[in-house]
């Protein structure tokens, strides 16, 4: 691998996961119980579904995000119209906030630490409300500057600057409060039509998240190549 500067991270699926509890207790109240602890993986398998390029500038979240929930929903082996129906309802619900993404991923801590204490520089980029780096700081994860968790460079929140992922231009802006070039960094997420798609069109070589080996041996998506990771040790140990 090219040696590089810098590796911008995601926020979900690399740190955080939606809370298996909550999303429990949505699929409960649809009237279809499911096992908390599949949720992590029923994340995964439903970034690995959606798959669409689209068009960056304009992403079509009306027609994208309902995708995403019934391959979630799919994931958690509910998959017969009506069912489904009641449990994206639900979900839908759940997933508007921020708070949803509440669970830890197990590692994710020591992973960030692994790349900071590989020597590369590290920022945010995430599509968030506007309160990823207060959240993160609340929980000692990341701050920007010395703190009690990794200290990162930036953090470019969607909600905060009004752009939001795919489109190129939010992690245009993490480049030039870094003052890096593209070819400089690696951006890590979790959601290939996303994520991959977004930093590729940056000129950011992308990794996408993948602890269960959900995506396709030739990791594409589109016109897009990306590479996949266990979790962010397996990143900081290429470095």
């Amino acid at each position: 691998m090219p040696a590089i500067e810098c590796v911008l991270l995601d926020i979900g699926g690399v740190f955080h996961l939606p809370d298996p509890t909550r999303i429990g207790a949505a699929a409960e109240r649809a009237g279809h119980p499911i096992d908390p602890a599949a949720v992590p993986r029923a994340h995964y398998r439903a970034c690995a579904a959606f798959d669409h390029p689209g068009d960056a500038l304009a992403p079509p979240w009306d027609r994208w995000w309902p995708e995403y929930l019934k391959a979630f929903a799919g994931s958690l082996g509910i998959d017969d119209g009506d069912a489904i129906r009641a449990v994206l309802h639900e979900l839908a619900d759940e997933f508007v906030g921020a708070g949803l993404w509440e669970y830890e991923i197990p590692g994710a801590r020591e992973g960030l630490r692994a790349l900071a204490d590989a020597g590369v520089r590290l920022g945010i980029v995430s599509n968030n409300d506007g309160s990823a780096l207060d959240r993160l700081r609340a929980i000692e994860l990341a701050q920007v500057g010395a703190g009690p968790g990794v200290a990162v460079e930036c953090v470019i929140d969607s909600g905060a600057v009004g752009i939001e992922k795919p489109d190129p231009r939010i992690f245009e802006l993490a480049l030039i409060s870094m003052q890096l070039r593209p070819e400089q960094c690696w951006y890590v997420g979790d959601m290939p039509g996303i994520d991959a798609v977004g930093a590729a069109r940056a000129g950011i070589a992308p990794i996408i998240i993948d602890p269960h080996d959900d995506h396709a041996p030739d990791q594409r998506v589109g016109d897009v190549a990306f590479r996949t990771a266990v979790d962010l040790l397996s990143v900081a140990a290429t470095l």
